[in-house]
């Protein structure tokens, strides 16, 4: 049977608190990887996107993050923000993170799960109260958070056993889609970056394409603007294959406009995904707001979305169908070939980004599309890369939607586990029944 609850706070959970690292990322494999806020996307964590850190082994291990640690966002619009660190690679965090340890009594994803609750939020929310402009809590006033847990720490296990199952579900399907897409965008730089059958053809090997593709690929190159490629392919820019759509924003102060049916996205909903696909929004509109404003509806699976003010050239591709607003350019195709040009894009915005080390994005604009300069394949090409690689996004895209699902559970499951509502019995027993 579930046993007492106790009150304290969350420092009273916490053998330490600490503040991070104060340092400059590194473009490097070297050294332990630097963990910032912006490295948290939706409380996930890509450790392979988060940059390295030049540090002494001092240093490093004072601020390093072990398995079971949890970090919490103290400055900038995501203060209050959290997550569990499990199975890191060498890494340490930074200045605008602050790093909890539990006490032994307390299970750290336990009090990962209540950081993320409706109890935490409401503390955070009244202590930032109007700082709109630049938000921000030191580590002392975000832990005076009033904590209700389980007393039995066997209890506070099983509760985070039930979400963490979920969690764990979830992480699994995103490695599952990025290795997915790893597979279909290692075969784009095959075809169209390092030209590999043009150079097999090229030095009378075999392309290790059926006949009718390998068909498709020239013997030999050519200098262009771009350098040195594949003979009788083109260059230019990329709206050769695609058409650049813009959005709008219905009038806010309407509300017969807003709340309707249609997924309005924005800036923050693409930099904010974490995923391939784009298949829910933060805000919705309804038809008369389509109707009376400048926005209008993106089709499913045929457009690429943008987000304009991000610096990481963050884009997805739309699972649905929706609108957007202005913060965002879509780029729909006109070859049928979708996820052909997703894997372009995203060749070419990397590119970009790496070399206005992500500054590029503050200032886009409809000409830097148009003024592009890539390298354009034959559509027959193209076509076969799509088809190739389709079925592969379209797992991908099973694979989000799948996410989706785990996480409403888990998010429906939260706020009840965390606050006694729904009691379990024992470390991962199943949920026992409701209590009133």
């Amino acid at each position: 049977m579930a046993g007492e609850w106790i009150d304290c706070t969350l420092a009273d959970a916490c053998r330490s608190i600490d503040y991070g690292l104060t340092a400059s990322a590194v473009d490097t494999a070297e050294g332990p990887r630097f963990l910032r806020i912006t490295d948290i996307v939706a409380g996930h964590i890509d450790w392979k996107t988060v940059p390295g850190v030049a540090t002494d082994d001092e240093t490093a291990g004072k601020y390093r993050l072990d398995d079971e640690d949890v970090v919490l966002a103290r400055t900038g619009a995501s203060t209050g923000t959290s997550a569990y660190i499990k199975a890191p690679p060498s890494a340490v965090f930074a200045s605008y993170l602050v790093r909890l340890k539990a006490k032994p009594e307390f299970d750290s994803r336990f009090l990962s799960y209540y950081m993320k609750s409706d109890q935490f939020w409401t503390f955070i929310r009244g202590v930032l109260g109007d700082k709109s402009a630049q938000p921000n809590a030191s580590a002392s006033t975000m832990t005076k958070a009033p904590l209700h847990a389980p007393k039995s720490k066997d209890e506070q296990r099983a509760i985070a056993h039930i979400l963490g199952t979920l969690d764990d579900k979830i992480e699994l399907n995103r490695r599952m889609n990025a290795t997915l897409e790893a597979m279909a965008r290692a075969l784009f730089k095959s075809w169209f970056v390092d030209f590999d059958p043009v150079r097999a053809k090229a030095e009378g090997r075999d392309a290790g394409l059926p006949p009718h593709i390998a068909d498709l690929f020239p013997d030999s190159f050519e200098d262009l603007e771009l350098g040195e490629i594949p003979r009788g392919w083109d260059v230019g820019p990329i709206l050769a294959t695609a058409r650049l759509l813009s959005g709008g924003t219905p009038k806010t102060d309407r509300p017969e406009y807003w709340n309707g049916g249609i997924p309005w996205a924005s800036a923050k909903d693409v930099s904010q995904c974490g995923e391939s696909f784009l298949v829910e929004t933060e805000r919705t509109i309804t038809a008369r707001g389509l109707e009376e404003s400048a926005t209008q509806v993106i089709p499913a699976l045929c457009s690429i979305v943008v987000a304009r003010g991000a610096t990481t050239g963050r884009m997805v591709v739309l699972g649905d169908a929706m609108a957007m607003n202005q913060t965002c350019y879509a780029l729909s195709t006109i070859l049928s070939t979708p996820f052909a040009l997703y894997c372009h894009m995203r060749h070419e915005i990397d590119n970009l980004v790496h070399a206005a080390h992500g500054s590029v994005f503050d200032t886009i604009t409809t000409s830097t599309f148009a003024a592009s300069k890539v390298v354009l394949p034959p559509r027959p090409l193209f076509e076969e890369f799509e088809e190739r690689v389709s079925p592969l996004f379209r797992r991908v895209l099973a694979g989000t939607r799948a996410v989706r699902t785990l996480a409403a559970l888990r998010d429906t499951l939260l706020p009840k586990l965390i606050s006694g509502k729904l009691r379990v019995a024992g470390p991962q027993l199943p949920i026992g029944k409701e209590t009133r």
